[in-house]
């Protein structure tokens, strides 16, 4: 059987005929067809070599198993009026092993130099009784907003050298305290740090993220350090500091409050994040994570979810998107998916009375077989 590569060079060949003898009579017409005939030529060669790369890192990928996991944020299923501890234990007993968990330094650290790891340490102990794995992200932006989550007794809109050894400190608390657990798998050091477009924060200092990184690795050189990059953007890490295994985040249905005030589905197809991580693995011989796969529905206007009804939430969201949703992750060849939205899950579910999103979910995760810890992340 040919490999992939060989069958891509083989179809580019052929398309490279068909571009050539086709269309001459176009060629003929004169300068401005030439040069359309050109730009078409490029583009789809573009657009099949795309699609190439990701084929060959989908076959590269195939013989390792898919793991699916959740992030959970103790602070939004509270804010969506269901027990996070409940909630959990929930996930938990649908078979979800594997946990993007978050440390907001203004939950661990509310008032300067008092510490609150209670609900953590909680988090920590139940994933170790039900032999789930833990992905924790620490620094001062870590996922849900206002992504940057310091203290009030922190002004990050200060001059950076007033703060930042107090975020360090906090820092080191919290790594120094889950490194040498069992359950922990990785570090996600902050979240998105570059993406300037969405958040309320006001720092995007290279040395602040460099000087964490170090921090991290000094403290724990045991555990991988996984650095997320933003949705759909096609520009790739190349400066300092550089994390073990990248993670990118995949939204597909959101709310378009800016032009067209409608919910917009974006184009990108799966192979197109295939392409993206198999370009990440040529270029730096990293692989790449769904660390964010939107998995719950994104309100109009700004609305919150629990002021948007259910009928248009199902706009959003609703059972068959979710189940293409994990259909999506497995299509783009990574092997480790996040989906974003658990607790909204289990919300549908004790407040709105609509197991529907809950039950797929259930589905999901009691077939995925999932083995002990993800095989990309111990064998990076």
């Amino acid at each position: 059987m040919p490999s992939i590569c060989t069958t891509y060079l083989i179809s580019l060949r052929k398309f490279l005929l068909y571009l050539s003898n086709t269309p001459l009579r176009y060629w003929r017409k004169g300068w401005l067809s030439k040069s359309l005939l050109i730009i078409i030529a490029i583009v789809l060669v573009v657009i099949w070599t795309c699609f190439g790369i990701a084929q060959w890192y989908s076959y590269s990928q195939r013989n390792i198993p898919m793991t699916f996991g959740v992030t959970f944020i103790p602070d939004y299923a509270e804010s969506l009026g269901v027990n996070p501890k409940d909630t959990m234990k929930a996930l938990l007993n649908i078979k979800v092993r594997q946990f993007r968990l978050t440390s907001y330094w203004n939950d661990i650290e509310p008032n300067k130099g008092q510490y609150d790891f209670s609900q953590l340490d909680w988090e920590f102990a139940m994933a170790n009784k039900y032999h789930a794995k833990i992905i924790l992200d620490v620094g001062l932006r870590q996922p849900r907003w206002p992504e940057c989550h310091p203290p009030s007794w922190v002004n990050t809109a200060s001059k950076m050298s007033n703060w930042e050894p107090q975020l360090l400190t906090y820092m080191s608390k919290v790594i120094n305290r889950y490194k040498n657990n069992p359950a922990l798998e990785a570090w996600q050091l902050e979240n998105e740090y570059f993406l300037k477009g969405f958040g309320d924060c006001n720092n995007y200092s290279r040395q602040r993220l460099i000087t964490e990184n170090n921090l991290l690795k000094k403290l724990d050189p045991h555990h991988i350090i996984i650095m997320s990059r933003s949705n759909n953007a096609l520009g790739f890490p190349v400066n300092q500091p550089q994390g073990e295994i990248y993670g990118i985040s995949i939204y597909k249905r959101v709310w378009d409050a800016s032009v067209t005030k409608r919910y917009i589905e974006y184009p990108f197809p799966s192979w197109f994040y295939g392409f993206l991580a198999g370009t990440q693995e040529i270029y730096s011989g990293k692989n790449m994570i769904i660390d964010e796969l939107q998995a719950e529905a994104w309100p109009p206007d700004g609305q919150s979810i629990t002021q948007t009804s259910l009928a248009e939430q199902n706009k959003s969201i609703d059972a068959a998107r979710l189940k293409n949703r994990f259909d999506f992750a497995r299509s783009t060849g990574m092997k480790d998916a996040l989906l974003w939205g658990a607790e909204y899950w289990y919300y549908r579910k004790v407040i709105e009375h609509d197991p529907s999103l809950w039950n797929v979910a259930k589905s999901e995760f009691t077939a995925n077989n999932y083995h002990n810890g993800s095989y990309l992340l111990n064998h990076p």
